[in-house]
């Protein structure tokens, strides 16, 4: 969109910046010319209870693109375990409009779930995972993704609830990391968002 036309707005929401150059940001039409802060309040008044958790032990560049996934299903927040620095840029500037926190380990991840987030559940094809398809998701939980290539670490498994695994049909042992996380949040969101 580019800069505002007609008379200037009395909306505190708005970005004077904006409004005077435009908005060329990747936001839905409700949003053009809203100061960050202001969308992010806004989503904050009906985020869902879904949180989303990757491990990063060794950098995954896939964080980016959950993170801009998360972004898009509004879910509480997104949690990475392990390294603190992660590619920002598949999430497309989509996490200044969420909450991303960080846990230094698994262990500091459980505690904030007793704390708040209701049970971890795990998204990987491991021995005795569920299939994703059948599962009956709760309403308040944290789905957890493993690092791309090696999936959820010994102790994530061992810190979930449940692990979901989701239905493959072709040669390859696993599909891509955001694309999981995708799959695994659209599956929370058919059982649980109101549209």
């Amino acid at each position: 969109m580019g800069p505002w036309v007609g008379a200037w707005p009395e909306d505190e929401r708005l970005d004077p910046e904006l409004l005077e150059h435009g908005d060329r940001r990747n936001v839905v039409d409700r949003y053009r010319y809203w100061a960050v802060e202001a969308i992010r309040a806004d989503l904050d008044t009906r985020r869902h209870p879904l949180h989303v958790v990757i491990e990063n032990w060794k950098h995954d560049l896939n964080i980016g693109s959950v993170v801009r996934t998360a972004n898009a299903f509004n879910v509480a927040a997104v949690h990475v375990v392990g390294r603190r620095r992660w590619n920002r840029r598949g999430a497309m500037v989509t996490d200044r409009y969420l909450h991303v926190q960080h846990h230094p380990d698994v262990d500091d991840l459980v505690a904030w779930s007793r704390a708040d987030a209701g049970p971890l559940w795990g998204v990987d094809n491991v021995e005795g995972s569920v299939a994703i398809e059948s599962a009956s998701l709760p309403r308040v939980c944290a789905l957890v993704l493993g690092q791309e290539g090696t999936g959820l670490s010994a102790e994530a498994v061992a810190a979930c609830e449940t692990t979901l695994a989701i239905g493959q049909f072709g040669s390859t042992r696993s599909i891509n990391a955001a694309a999981a996380g995708a799959i695994a949040m659209h599956a929370w969101v058919r059982q649980h968002a109101v549209a």
